[in-house]
């Protein structure tokens, strides 16, 4: 397993729309265990394919708590098909915005439809936690990030900062 570089705010490719999957074989498995390795060392409870710089519609979750026992979820080509009109505010980060917090309002249930590492049809019926990370790296797909539920103002100071943060580092990844 190889940890992959993460891409950071504010490099563009976090706001491409993720292709789906349509090959479903060793080297998506690798990548798979990649990505669940990165998001592991980060640490972190979700992360998908675009920020490593994969523009596929792939991600991977896992929401147990220290104690437990890992329990990984790789999840192709979702969609949210149904959400509860109930909603649920969690306190939200994000592996591309390293040490911001914010607090997100987004449905307190989902159900999503995805494929998994065999190419079959599952489906998730979530809540809590899980429904949050869900529809955050399901964003990450469709290039939104969340700090576009914050308002206008915070939104901008985030990304002032993180401009201000890219000058001064290296870049990330390479490109080409």
């Amino acid at each position: 397993m190889t940890i992959k570089p993460l891409v950071l705010l504010p490099d563009p490719i976090l706001r491409e729309t993720s292709k789906p999957v349509e090959r479903f074989d060793d080297q998506l498995r690798t990548f798979a265990d990649d990505m669940l390795a990165t998001m592991y060392d980060a640490p972190g409870i979700g992360l998908a394919a675009i920020q490593v710089g994969e523009p596929l519609r792939m991600l991977v979750i896992d929401v147990s708590e220290k104690d437990e026992e890992p329990a990984p979820m790789v999840v192709i080509n979702p969609q949210i098909v149904a959400s509860t009109d109930q909603r649920n505010v969690h306190e939200e980060g994000c592996l591309s915005i390293p040490d911001y917090y914010a607090e997100v309002e987004r449905p307190a249930g989902v159900t999503v439809n995805y494929l998994d590492l065999d190419g079959k049809q599952q489906t998730v019926e979530a809540d809590g936690l899980l429904a949050t990370c869900l529809q955050h790296e399901i964003d990450h797909l469709n290039g939104v990030l969340f700090i576009d539920y914050l308002s206008k103002l915070k939104r901008d100071m985030v990304v002032r900062k993180f401009r201000k943060l890219a000058k001064d580092r290296p870049p990330a990844r390479m490109v080409g």
